[in-house]
């Protein structure tokens, strides 16, 4: 049984989030442009390039290597959502030991870049951005954790939350970000900050070996077609 993320691993998450993301890049951009400038889709695409780029080789990646170098993608990244997202990855990055990290390590990591994102952004769940699927997938990472879960049992708890949060954004108006302006507008389109998130917890269960019933885009079609 895993017991924590190793580099190989890591490496196999953040690759997995780069695949799921350029063929769901397109939709995210719809969603964009439907509440805000339509610029998400390509910044984050930027960002993924730089972070795979600059990945270590799989055999010798640890978890910070390979966290680290994608926090430095989004972080040389335009817009607001790759620091954003530069800054969560760079303190996930620092959540592990030098074995890698465990379930309870990567939540703190997880809790403690939510909490910079949030001081740095000012959004809160309910305002309509990426913190309605990472707040309550911190959450559940951070219990599943707590209450001694696998990995695998962790990553799927986490998924599950985001996938909740994420779907919960159509019914809310933005009061944070480019959706804002739109107001109520934006009402019944999904934050692609908040499915990105959703996106990248999906991509950690599939690393780690979770089962689940529907794969990521199959989710995504689901609710946006």
């Amino acid at each position: 049984m895993t017991i924590s993320i190793s580099g190989t691993i890591a490496f196999d998450w953040i690759t997995h989030f780069a695949d799921n993301f350029h063929a769901a890049q397109d939709r995210l951009t719809e969603l964009d442009r439907l509440a805000g400038d339509g610029d998400f889709g390509t910044n984050i695409a930027s960002a993924l390039r730089r972070a795979t780029d600059a990945l270590p080789d799989r055999e010798i990646a640890s978890f910070a290597t390979v966290f680290g170098a994608t926090s430095r993608g989004f972080l040389a990244t335009g817009g607001t959502s790759g620091p954003l997202f530069g800054m969560w990855f760079r303190d996930i990055s620092r959540s592990a030991s030098l074995t890698g990290a465990s379930a309870a390590e990567l939540a703190d990591g997880v809790a403690t870049g939510l909490a910079t994102i949030q001081e740095l952004g000012g959004a809160k769940v309910g305002d309509n951005t990426m913190i309605d699927a990472l707040s309550p997938a911190a959450d559940a990472l951070s219990e599943s954790a707590g209450q001694g879960a696998s990995l695998p049992a962790a990553f799927t708890a986490a998924a599950l939350a985001a996938r909740a949060g994420a779907e919960s954004t159509a019914d809310l108006v933005a009061s944070r970000g480019r959706a804002s302006y739109v107001g109520e507008l934006a009402r019944g389109v999904l934050d692609p900050g908040a499915v990105t998130i959703a996106l990248i917890f999906e991509s950690g269960a599939a690393a780690v070996g979770a089962r689940e019933d529907r794969k990521p885009l199959e989710w995504l079609d689901s609710l946006i077609g």
